[in-house]
């Protein structure tokens, strides 16, 4: 595949042109990528070196980043190399097409147990063969399991997602993390865990969304969710089989030292139904890369420079692979159809009015609803005035141009709560009706409608 030369308002690093935000956390920003040299999509993560290495843990994320990058599983995202610029660490990561897991869910609702089952053991699969490596995750909830264009499951963020780590002398970690829904009880309790057994928890709760189609745990107050976490206060549907319903009990026990492990559960009988043990070889991986960015020396010779292309008037042309890229899988389709109310961290709409109009609509529609709006060429940045249940909700804002006269428009949760964004992206929709397109023969009505919003 012939590479494509940078676009106005590109910005490379070495060979790889950063394309649009696929997602931002405290320290770290995920970018999607290609490489210039083979045309190959992958995604970028950004981490601020200053915010992540302050505390001395130069030492520790080496270890932590280079037993990623020796992990070579078909479950796990694979971490390609390791890039630094003066400011900035990047972690080059393998990109999948297919979406969340958890998207299938919000489509189609439930799983059958079987199809549940089959994802089950992949994501144990995965888990069992970082734990034995003495990586763990300790942040598995939905947004981290994705498939890959053949539907099979990928574990990502393995390793990143809590840096820095925090052992302390008592060799228990100590640092609460994760979504709370999906966190084990001796994570909240705040008194020192074991990252497997913590790992675990996790991966029951994820089996009980699969079958269930919602969560085991649910309260809007977070305190009345904890109780209910502490005690594992939850009932199994009658539509789960005895035995998956037993092991789902043994797996979400609030005790973690009588909690099932990895190794009963290999041998349950429900598990190791259609179970296929993963087959992979191992590569021969070299950490030069790793050793070179980390080394305190800094040779200035192993630094790459992030060299920003010129900036033009307009919005920064998405090309062919950026839009396949937002798609679930290969499937253009479902970027302009109709999916209302399936809008979760991040959603798309499409128009055909000028760039500068949407930005000019876009602020009308978002200041009035009690939000800071911060603007940089084609993208804003708003921030609730008000505290939530996640602190402050903000919003990242980017446009595209898709073809001369039709703009892409992204709308992504940066910060605060999934629900509260729902409800603002809501209101927000209904003051952006008169410049929405929807595609098809109702572009007119859909228009009118304020449709053609997508569901990533």
């Amino acid at each position: 595949m012939a590479s494509r030369s940078s676009g106005p308002g590109r910005t490379r690093v070495g060979r790889y042109e950063l394309g649009r935000t696929l997602g931002e956390g405290t320290f770290a920003k995920v970018k999607f990528a290609r490489n210039v040299d083979t045309g190959e999509n992958v995604a970028i993560k950004i981490l601020d070196k200053e915010k992540v290495l302050k505390n001395k843990m130069i030492g520790q994320i080496k270890r932590e980043i280079s037993t990623m990058k020796l992990i070579r599983h078909p479950n796990v995202i694979r971490l390609h190399e390791v890039m630094a610029s003066k400011t900035k660490i990047y972690i080059v990561l393998e990109f999948v097409t297919g979406g969340e897991l958890f998207d299938k869910i919000a489509s189609k609702g439930r799983l059958k147990e079987d199809e549940a089952r089959k994802y089950f053991q992949q994501l144990i699969n995965a888990v069992d063969y970082c734990h034995s490596r003495g990586v763990f995750h300790r942040d598995l909830k939905p947004e981290n399991l994705l498939l890959d264009a053949n539907g099979v499951l990928k574990v990502s963020d393995f390793g990143l997602s809590a840096l820095p780590q925090q052992f302390r002398e008592d060799g228990l970690l100590h640092t609460t993390c994760g979504t709370p829904n999906y966190v084990a009880p001796e994570v909240i309790n705040n008194k020192g865990y074991d990252g497997a057994r913590a790992d675990l928890w996790s991966c029951g709760v994820i089996l009980f969304v699969l079958m269930a189609g919602y969560l085991p745990f649910e309260e809007s107050n977070l305190m009345a969710l904890y109780k209910k976490i502490f005690k594992a206060d939850f009932t199994c549907p009658p539509w789960f089989s005895t035995s998956a319903k037993k092991l789902i009990k043994r797996i979400l026990d609030p005790n973690p030292l009588t909690r099932i492990t990895i190794a009963e559960i290999l041998e349950n009988e429900w598990f190791k139904k259609g179970y296929r043990p993963p087959s992979f070889e191992q590569e021969d991986v070299s950490l030069d890369d790793v050793d070179a960015i980390f080394n305190e020396a800094g040779n200035s010779q192993n630094l790459v420079v992030e060299r920003q292309e010129e900036r033009s008037a307009t919005p920064v042309t998405m090309n062919a692979f950026e839009l396949i890229s937002t798609s679930q899988g290969l499937n253009l389709g479902s970027l302009f159809e109709k999916q209302m109310g399936l809008v979760k961290r991040e959603t798309r709409f499409t128009s055909k009015r000028p760039a500068k109009e949407i930005i000019t609509k876009i602020e009308e529609a978002a200041t009035p609803l009690g939000f800071d709006v911060k603007k940089n060429n084609y993208k804003l940045k708003l921030q609730g005035e008000k505290t939530g249940r996640k602190g402050h909700l903000s919003i990242a804002t980017e446009i595209f141009e898709v073809a001369p006269s039709l703009h892409m428009v992204e709308v992504r949760k940066s910060g605060g709560d999934t629900l509260e964004f729902h409800k603002f992206y809501k209101n927000l929709s209904a003051g952006l009706k008169d410049i929405v397109w929807s595609s098809g023969d109702q572009a007119k009505e859909g228009a009118n409608e304020g449709s053609g919003i997508v569901q990533s």
